[in-house]
């Protein structure tokens, strides 16, 4: 047998005051990297995000470990990704309220701090901000940021030095993107009644707030987005201007005769930048965007689409002759259709990936006037077959 070794008990003490204190002091340390973080106080970044824009405390940091730690102050939900020098991660999607963390290690560059939500509509609409790691040059400001924003913000957002307006206005300006479009195919009035896809925005309609929930619901029951149609006839012809942060311009007129045989006019001559009731915020035109049902992005109570050209724009308003406002609200889109020849009823949830065909026209009362002399007291019209959009001369 082999001698058994029993060391004295004041040597096990001193081994167990040992092992106590090592505990402590890796219970105390933590993780090596996060540790390395909050010593130095350099490495973390709070980034806060809200529609439509993503700010990052602070923009520039050392290269090494660094934690984001991300909270959505917005109405929807979003979620962060970084990418850059080979780096490309993102936190889960983070609800309205809530807090998500991302650790990565990142060396000198300039990174992309963006939302991907709704297949980078939120990007696009101006979720985008640069981190600059170690002694990186700086990065272009997003076209789009700041779409969202009313008038006064998107210029206060377009530069912080002012000497430099002009030379950005000029740049807005020379990469334009001009689109005329008119209305093609069936013609149909699109009159209040349920909506056919309840079932699945119900689940987007409760992670927004209070407010908002109560007024989709109703909408839901009773609102603008149904199978309720009529085939009526009209024209609609509009060159639409889009310069990035500001400074957009629309221009049209769409002529129908209503299926109550009432003939409306809407004279389009100026973009709305104000505030969308009960959604994320919106106005001027914007190109090429993926939103509505459940991308995140504006109201669920539209199948998901994919748009070419969507506009918010203030109008004079006529019916039978006869001027009824010069404060009109009206929202213009090309999409892909979401509706079928036989009947034109909604036959999709996600129509995303249909040909973009479907031109929209919809008229509201400003707030707090009252509503048009017609069901449901707004004009909603598609063209069904509208051609492809064309550059303006």
């Amino acid at each position: 047998m082999y001698p058994v070794f029993r060391p004295a008990p004041s040597t096990l003490a001193a081994w167990s005051a040992s092992l106590f204190c090592l505990g402590f002091a890796l219970q105390t340390l933590g993780p090596p990297p996060l540790r390395a973080i909050e010593k130095s106080g350099g490495n973390v970044v709070r980034v806060r995000l809200s529609e439509w824009q993503v700010t990052l405390d602070p923009e520039k940091i050392p290269p090494g470990p660094v934690v984001f730690e991300v909270t959505n102050s917005g109405t929807v939900p979003h979620a962060l990704e970084v990418e850059g020098e080979r780096i490309e991660k993102s936190t889960e999607t983070i609800q309205p309220g809530a807090r998500a963390s991302l650790k990565l290690d990142l060396r000198a560059g300039v990174y992309e701090a963006y939302c991907p939500v709704g297949k980078d509509s939120h990007k696009m609409l101006g979720m985008l901000n640069h981190l600059k790691v170690g002694a990186a040059k700086g990065a272009a400001a997003p076209e789009h940021a700041g779409k969202g924003r009313t008038t006064e913000n998107a210029h206060v957002t377009a530069g912080k030095a002012t000497e430099n307006n002009e030379n950005k206005e000029e740049e807005e300006y020379s990469t334009a993107k001009t689109m005329r479009i008119i209305g093609g195919g069936p013609v149909i009035q699109i009159l209040p009644g349920p909506f056919p896809f309840a079932k699945e925005a119900s689940a987007v309609i409760e992670s927004r707030p209070a407010d908002q929930q109560e007024d989709l619901t109703h909408k839901a029951h009773m609102g603008p987005y149904s199978n309720n149609v009529a085939k009526i006839s009209g024209e609609i012809s509009l060159v639409a201007v889009d310069r990035g942060k500001s400074g957009d311009s629309v221009s049209g007129v769409a002529e129908v005769v209503a299926q109550d045989g009432a003939h409306w006019k809407v004279v389009m001559d100026r973009v709305q930048t104000q505030d969308v009731p009960f959604n994320p915020r919106f106005g001027g035109v914007i190109m090429g965007l993926f939103y509505h049902g459940s991308s995140g992005v504006h109201t669920p109570l539209v199948p998901t689409i994919q748009s070419s050209l969507a506009l918010w724009a203030f109008a004079h308003l006529y019916r039978n002759g006869q001027l009824i406002t010069d404060d009109a609200r009206v929202h213009v889109m090309l999409l892909s259709r979401t509706r079928r020849p036989a009947d034109w009823a909604l036959d999709c949830w996600d129509c995303s990936t249909r040909p973009i065909e479907e031109l929209q026209l919809q008229v509201t009362a400003a707030p707090n006037a009252p509503p048009f002399d017609t069901p449901g007291g707004f004009l909603f019209i598609n063209w069904e077959k509208s051609p492809h959009p064309v550059a303006a001369s």
